[in-house]
């Protein structure tokens, strides 16, 4: 058999949630849309039924190079650990093909414009839309890298200095502190009248179904404070733009 003188594999995390892992096969095929010169398939780093192995594995057999592309915000564990030490498998058990790892999404000025444009549509559902008194707060998923949730505070702070809100903070569902329950009390007693909430994630999953619940629970326990907040990013056209940078990258 002809092998193929390249293929892209995409990296999902994988979730619980069906949802969140046919949002991920559905991405593929936009990009598949978009770039159908690249033969795209994807696969996952857990919870789900096709992982790493089995995708680095089918890659290799059918192409002499393989261009693996994390679908992930930061570089954790997952991006630093995980997916090298499976790429380093596959390399061994087949010598004749060349791996090639992508950059992971990462603190891009293109998310900076998708979460800019999230903040102000939220903004809009506001009575009373005034940033000197509404609080942000992003929200991201912790790590135990302090690399990792750098690159959230940065992502913070440049939606700060792109706006006229005086307190945009950074909050976390796990790992890590300052959870979202701390910040918001924190920006309630600082005067904000309004907090909006942005999820930093790709895609649907069991923590964005958390964070609904937290949001509703925080709504009865401030029930003077407007609490609103989006939802995952990933199908904005920035990411797609992102990620097909990555590919050419390393093409």
């Amino acid at each position: 058999m002809t092998k193929l003188k390249e293929s892209i594999l995409l990296i999902g995390h994988g979730s619980r949630n069906a949802t969140g892992n046919q949002q991920i096969q559905e991405f593929t095929q936009n990009l598949q849309q978009k770039c159908p010169q690249w033969n795209i398939d994807v696969c996952y780093i857990e919870l789900a039924d096709y992982l790493l192995d089995a995708g680095l594995q089918d890659a290799a057999d059918k192409s002499d190079k393989v261009i693996v592309v994390p679908l992930i915000l930061n570089a954790a564990g997952h991006v630093k650990e995980e997916i090298p030490e499976y790429i380093d498998a596959a390399r061994k058990k087949n010598p004749d093909t060349r791996f090639v790892y992508a950059s992971h999404i990462g603190t891009d000025e293109l998310i900076l414009n998708i979460m800019n444009r999230y903040l102000k549509k939220q903004m809009s559902r506001l009575a009373m839309p005034d940033p000197k008194n509404t609080g942000v707060i992003v929200l991201a998923r912790g790590s135990s890298d302090a690399q990792a949730n750098a690159e959230m505070a940065k992502m913070a702070r440049l939606i700060f200095e792109d706006n006229e809100h005086e307190l945009v903070e950074l909050a976390f569902t796990g790992v890590c502190y300052p959870r979202l329950e701390t910040v918001v009390q924190r920006q309630v007693k600082l005067g904000m009248k309004q907090v909006v909430i942005l999820p930093y994630y790709l895609f649907d999953g069991i923590l964005l179904e958390r964070i609904d619940r937290q949001v509703q629970r925080i709504s009865v326990q401030y029930p003077d404070i407007s609490f609103v907040h989006s939802r995952h990013f990933g199908f904005e056209p920035e990411i797609l733009e992102l990620v097909e940078q990555r590919i050419r990258e390393c093409l």
